[in-house]
């Protein structure tokens, strides 16, 4: 394989990684929203899970450490209104639902997962980006029958263009 080569695959590689966790979800205001993530596939113990949001201080929406919730660090606005879809965190379920959300709930929201082998916190990249953007009831946009989301990822609304004139520049290249 020619330099060339490997160069573009690893650019599709970081490419798909890059955008392979972002979604957006569009959901009415007092609705619940399942934010879905999946911590990966590896054979640590997950010991911290965090859902955050940057534009909040503190910017915690949920941690759970030590197999229970860790309110002191919660923003007030998520107390008694988060959960992990599953405790447990069967096959690597981290998905939160967010009860009773309001316009205020939309923003950015982060999940940052660590590991049993993780000594100390590191400013890690989160393993999934989901948008949410809540709208007052009746306005267009928010009740849709898939339950708020819109149509595809943001990973593959970008992406699949993108592939397409990557792989056309690898030809050209190659050949």
């Amino acid at each position: 394989m020619s330099a060339v080569t490997e160069s573009l695959c690893c650019i599709l590689l970081l490419f798909f990684c890059m955008f392979s966790h972002q979604e957006t979800i569009t959901a009415d205001s007092k609705q619940n929203v399942n934010l879905t993530c999946q911590a990966p596939n590896n054979t640590d113990p997950i010991i911290v899970v965090e859902w955050s949001r940057a534009d909040l201080v503190p910017e915690y929406v949920f941690v759970y450490r030590n197999e229970k919730l860790d309110l002191e660090n919660q923003h007030p606005s998520f107390k008694n209104r988060v959960d992990l879809r599953d405790r447990q965190m069967k096959d690597r379920d981290v998905s939160l639902i967010l009860k009773n959300v309001t316009i205020n709930d939309t923003g950015i929201y982060e999940c940052h997962v660590f590991m049993s082998a993780t000594k100390v916190r590191l400013k890690t990249k989160p393993i999934c980006n989901i948008t949410l953007r809540v709208v007052p009831p009746g306005q267009p946009g928010g009740d849709t029958e898939d339950g708020g989301k819109e149509d595809g990822s943001v990973g593959l609304k970008v992406g699949l263009p993108l592939l397409g004139v990557l792989l056309i520049a690898a030809a050209v290249v190659v050949f």
